[in-house]
């Protein structure tokens, strides 16, 4: 029996091709502007941090600079806090929750910590809101070493000369609908799999390290965050997206096996979060202060516990 196609491109069970990246590329449509969105909100922060380029993106036609925010006060000996945002372009509000802690919060560890902070690491995806760069990879599974992802690969560079003076790294995400009805779904068929349908989370969420959990560290920020947003209960399984449930709102991955921006330096405190947008008990903006809350409350907890 011929199995059913559940994704308009590439045949059931059989992995893509050129071919089919290339008709998958060929109907991302551009839905919004890096420039307008992302790099006007970065210069409007130049009188007060430093910025520096630390790669570029070119896709012809485009080309995209890659910026990163750092402390101007900038002293050696100090903990470096890493923050990322837009690993996966479409996660809205890790771009501008990432941007809004710089504008808004920032100012507040001067003296205290050096800031890094890399707010939209897949302008590509980030116009286009998806999860992928153009040759159909996830960045997001590409911080490894001779990194298939330019994005990625770019983002290791900056942090390689910093990674022994991280204290922590917040990695901000965001889980959608569209996680279930678009970008699974094309995951399946990009790897030539059969698509097992899931269940969206309601709520914010975070995921720890398994190889070196940090619970209490974690639950720091579900309680900061509780108080923006709410948490993500578990499912009748205990578990969110697959994971089992070990404290109120936290899952557990392998980080740095499976190639993940949240473990790509030796950070002691190291988390991803997971924000969910289409709540009706969410705004947009909502999201964002609840990213920039978790940044606040994920450094606040490692300096108290260095």
């Amino acid at each position: 029996m011929t199995a059913t196609a559940f994704y308009p491109i590439g045949t059931p069970g059989q992995a893509w091709g050129a071919a089919e990246v290339a008709q998958w590329r060929s109907r991302q449509v551009r839905h919004r502007s890096y420039a307008d969105d992302v790099l006007s909100k970065i210069d409007a922060l130049r009188s007060r941090f430093d910025v520096l380029e630390y790669g570029r993106l070119d896709y012809a036609p485009d080309s995209y600079p890659l910026f990163a925010i750092k402390s101007r006060d900038w002293q050696e000996g100090l903990p470096t806090v890493l923050v990322t945002g837009g690993v996966h372009g479409y996660e809205t509000s890790g771009v501008h929750g990432a941007l809004e802690f710089v504008d808004r919060h920032a100012a507040d560890y001067a003296g205290r910590a050096n800031l890094l902070i890399a707010p939209c690491i897949s302008p590509w995806a980030y116009e286009r809101i998806h999860r992928w760069n153009p040759q159909a990879i996830d960045p997001n599974r590409s911080f490894r070493e001779d990194s298939p992802a330019p994005e990625s690969a770019a983002l290791m560079r900056l942090v390689a000369p910093l990674s022994d003076s991280v204290l922590v790294h917040i990695d901000l995400h965001e889980t959608t609908d569209s996680d279930e009805s678009e970008f699974r779904p094309a995951l399946a068929a990009r790897d030539g799999k059969p698509f097992e349908p899931g269940e969206i989370p309601d709520g914010f969420y975070l995921v720890d390290d398994a190889q070196a959990p940090q619970p209490a560290f974690q639950q720091a920020v579900i309680a900061a965050v509780a108080k923006v947003t709410h948490i993500a209960p578990a499912d009748d399984k205990g578990e969110i997206i697959g994971s089992a449930v070990v404290a109120p709102g936290v899952i557990n991955y392998a980080l740095r096996p499976l190639g993940l921006c949240a473990g790509v330096t030796d950070a002691r405190y190291r988390t991803t979060t997971e924000v969910y947008p289409d709540s009706p008990r969410a705004t947009p903006e909502q999201c964002n202060t609840a990213q920039a809350t978790a940044v606040c409350a994920a450094i606040d907890y490692a300096l108290a516990h260095p």
